[in-house]
């Protein structure tokens, strides 16, 4: 059985790291500078190489401590390969109703990707835990303020162009959360493995999350 998804480590820091294609060999230590500086859920894409023994050690190294989620799950072929590897949470680019129902049924936090209000609506009704409004670089924070007049059961986590400059403002027109990838783990940095450098970019996401609630 998959370790309990913790709503409150999420609720605590809501930001969603998105580790695709990262260098295997360091996947470990990034993960330790992640957790030491105070985030939370770490989502591992499906279409990483050996995704699913990323998932399943770090699942095991931070269980409790860290939410260990599965990435660009499109099929149930890739959710099936998810949950043996012990992902905590479940996130697509699509709303494929198979894999929504599948979640669902096994009380597994879905984050469906969907951009229209249709199709946000209808992975909501499919009994999603929140939408990843997906791709949402091109999208002003109001857009989230603007879904949510209509739909303002609907829990969004923005994704996709969010960076340390914009996230908050996502959050402050109503997003629950928001997915961040490069921004959070620029491929230069890691390449060279300055891995202090890591640290300071996770710290500056973290900082401004604080000064966000703080300034509330």
């Amino acid at each position: 059985m998959n370790k309990t998804f913790s709503y409150d480590l999420l609720a605590g820091m809501p930001l969603i790291g998105i580790m695709r294609d990262l260098p295997e060999q360091h996947v470990k230590t990034i993960a330790e500078k992640y957790y030491k500086a105070g985030l939370t859920c770490l989502e591992i894409t499906m279409n990483s190489p050996n995704a699913c023994e990323q998932i399943a050690d770090l699942a095991a190294l931070y269980a409790g401590k860290l939410n260990i989620g599965a990435g660009t799950v499109c099929s149930m072929n890739d959710l099936e390969k998810a949950l043996r590897s012990q992902a905590q949470f479940i996130v697509t680019p699509i709303v494929n109703e198979e894999v929504v129902e599948a979640c669902v049924s096994e009380s597994i936090p879905i984050f469906p990707g969907a951009y229209t209000p249709s199709e946000i609506y209808k992975a909501w009704s499919l009994g999603a835990t929140m939408i990843k409004l997906f791709p949402a670089g091109d999208l002003k924070p109001g857009f989230i303020k603007e879904i949510l007049a209509p739909l303002n059961f609907v829990n969004l986590v923005p994704t996709g162009g969010i960076t340390v400059d914009n996230f908050t403002d996502f959050l402050a027109n109503g997003a629950k959360a928001v997915g961040i990838g490069g921004a959070l783990f620029p491929k230069d940095i890691i390449q060279s493995q300055d891995w202090d450098a890591l640290s300071a970019v996770f710290g500056r996401f973290v900082e401004r999350y604080k000064a966000y609630i703080h300034n509330g």
